[in-house]
């Protein structure tokens, strides 16, 4: 997005995409509309002409964010690919979604808590539908003899745990590219997933 400036008309997506970039650096709840207001050079009023309040803010955020990750993850599940191939291709998606979305992904993960609570029960199940997602790729090695799992959600948890923690550490600049980190989280996982060698595993 380009930078926002007194002579650039501002669109709803220029509020949500500055607002995570506050929420992101100072918190949900230290963020005011005031801020939001100055950083995309509107006065507080105008800023209500867009959006009615943080929380819609918030909500239109993690549903972004979620319509990137749910749209990428039925692209994979619909291929017709081998599990190990489906689970490396959804945990190559996952982390240059989170990586590139950086922003988007720090308030995904670590702000959603402070939705109010209707707001908070209809993200759940939002983000539940991803999740599911993630569950039916491990359910199919699982019922193929191809992963060794007792319980699919713990499974499916610890994985997305590994990639979620990307957003604290990740730097574009870093020695690492998302290819390199994605290629070496998807043999963690695969390596405690398997009974044996996963097809395609070996590096």
């Amino acid at each position: 997005m380009g930078a926002v400036t007194d002579r650039t008309p501002v669109t709803r997506e220029d509020i949500l995409a500055v607002a995570a970039q506050i929420f992101r650096r100072k918190g949900f709840h230290a963020t005011s509309m005031q801020d939001i207001a100055r950083a995309v050079h509107l006065q507080k009023a105008s800023l209500y002409h867009h959006v009615s309040s943080k929380q819609e803010i918030l909500l239109a955020l993690l549903d972004w964010a979620l319509d990137l990750l749910i749209a990428s993850m039925h692209e994979v599940v619909s291929q017709p690919l081998s599990p190990e191939e489906k689970l490396r291709r959804a945990i190559e998606a996952y982390t240059a979604i989170l990586a590139e979305h950086r922003d988007l992904a720090a308030v995904l993960l670590l702000e959603f808590r402070f939705l109010d609570p209707d707001l908070k029960a209809r993200h759940i199940r939002r983000r539940d539908e991803f999740e599911r997602l993630w569950r039916e790729v491990v359910k199919e090695g699982q019922k193929a003899g191809d992963f060794h799992v007792d319980d699919v959600a713990l499974a499916v948890r610890a994985i997305l745990g590994m990639v979620n923690w990307l957003v604290m550490w990740y730097r574009p600049d870093g020695p690492l590219s998302t290819e390199v980190i994605a290629h070496q989280f998807s043999q963690l996982a695969l390596e405690g997933l398997c009974h044996a060698e996963c097809d395609g595993h070996a590096s």
